[in-house]
């Protein structure tokens, strides 16, 4: 039994080698609804244990009713490679103690193998949008068979500009198919409009969202003058503090690259990771983390999904995440399992403004911190608004006669640039009647 549910007994030795004993909260609210059919959209936070409550119903049902003779039956749909790699790995798990097979397509791999890996029928697809609908296209992919979809971090998707792909994806499988959409957040305006076109009559279930509290994350801010400063800043940091393992965050792949070679001359263990990377490196760079030959890693939030990375306790914002969302999968990188972790985000004046956003948006304040010794110039505005920003000083507005002051000052300001002379009969006659000025003939 598994979250009072009689699960086949090797999905339950499944469990048990992950050491799994216990359903999380979104566990026990999707795995009974799941099980009765129902189409769901659910929103969890990050960590929360969402790949197990969609894939333990799916492979239930899969060996319940076996179909050796059907297409591909259920369908997982991710917004990243990493992403895809993670989930593809714990449905491989279960399908290794089982009669089960599951396959990957994601970008960056070899088209060939991936459809020779279809042609063989595995009933679990784990797949990006992009590389899924490449192989729709050539036709070496088949969904009219799918029975089980889902969409994982869907909201993700929508923010990457995939609605075409996923409109595409769900226009080719089944109509007759039971669909899961899971996203962090209920906000982004074009989940309504995804659910009412892929779900039907969908049962809504809501756990922990990114506005609530991360109770086992520490998230502290530390005022920064500018990059220079940003640097030594990170250098103690990584020196001082306690961690297993831990991610730097920056917004762009150029400063990805800077970092890593600044700090390879402070430490060892640093690896980097961004999206212009292939896919050889980036499983190379991920092994390396798994078995603790990095134990830092610099990345763009190419890393903030599905960073599938064990004793990861430390995440440190060197540039501030652009929005809200970002920020919280960020930091869910640490923090898993009931486990603590500190986030540290090292903000600029620049970000200010930023961060008092990303404050509001979860609802709670980010604990002031400073470093003795490394104190900068920058203190924070002097004056904020109600929201937390900084609060500007407005020019007031000029008034009539100080505006007509002005005006006749500027007439005084300079002589007017004196014409030259003419002789009386051209004056006023400068121009023929076609407004250009009559040709002077030589003398």
């Amino acid at each position: 039994m598994f979250a009072n549910i009689e699960f086949n007994q090797r999905l339950l030795a499944g469990l048990e080698k992950l050491e799994i004993t216990e359903p999380t909260e979104v566990q026990s609210l999707m795995l009974p609804l799941a099980m009765a059919g129902r189409d769901l959209q659910v929103c969890a936070e990050t960590g929360s244990g969402k790949t197990l409550a969609y894939l333990l119903p799916i492979l239930e049902k899969l060996l319940a009713q076996p179909a050796p003779n059907s297409a591909t039956r259920a369908l997982i749909l991710v917004p990243t490679r990493e992403l895809a790699r993670q989930v593809f790995k714990t449905a491989k798990h279960f399908c290794d103690l089982t009669s089960l097979d599951a396959g990957l397509l994601t970008g960056g791999d070899d088209f060939k193998y991936q459809a020779a890996m279809l042609r063989k029928n595995p009933e679990i697809i784990v797949s990006t949008t992009g590389r899924l609908v490449d192989h729709l296209k050539r036709g070496t992919a088949e969904l009219g068979d799918l029975e089980y979809l889902v969409l994982d971090e869907a909201d993700r998707m929508l923010d990457m500009g995939f609605a075409d792909d996923m409109n595409m994806i769900v226009s080719r499988s089944s109509a007759a198919r039971q669909t899961l959409m899971l996203s962090a957040t209920l906000r982004h305006e074009g989940l309504g409009r995804i659910a009412a076109a892929m779900l039907n009559d969908p049962e809504q279930i809501t756990t922990h969202t990114v506005k609530d509290q991360h109770q086992y994350i520490r998230q502290q801010r530390i005022l920064a003058d500018d990059n220079a400063h940003k640097d030594r800043l990170l250098v103690w940091l990584l020196a001082n503090e306690s961690y297993d393992k831990a991610v730097i965050f920056v917004n762009k792949r150029d400063e990805v690259e800077r970092l890593n070679e600044f700090l390879r001359k402070h430490r060892n263990g640093i690896a980097l990771l961004h999206g212009e990377m292939t896919q050889d490196e980036r499983n190379y760079v991920m092994q390396s983390l798994r078995e603790g030959k990095r134990n830092i890693l610099v990345a763009t939030d190419v890393a903030a999904r599905g960073l599938d990375v064990e004793g990861m306790d430390l995440v440190i914002n060197y540039d501030l995440a652009r929005k809200g969302d970002e920020y919280v999968h960020r930091i869910g990188r640490t923090g898993r399992a009931g486990k603590a972790g500190l986030a540290i985000s090292l903000i600029a004046p620049n970000e200010w403004n930023l961060k008092a956003s990303i404050e509001r948006y979860l609802d709670q304040q980010m604990s002031a911190r400073k470093i003795d010794g490394l104190e900068g110039t920058y203190k924070g505005p002097k004056k904020v608004k109600a929201s937390g920003k900084a609060a500007g000083t407005k020019k007031k507005p000029k008034s009539r006669a100080s505006a007509a002051k002005g005006r006749s000052v500027k007439k005084k300001a300079g002589p007017r640039p004196s014409r030259p002379k003419e002789k009386a009969e051209n004056r006023g006659n400068l121009m023929d009647s076609e407004g250009f000025a009559p040709i002077k003939k030589k003398k």
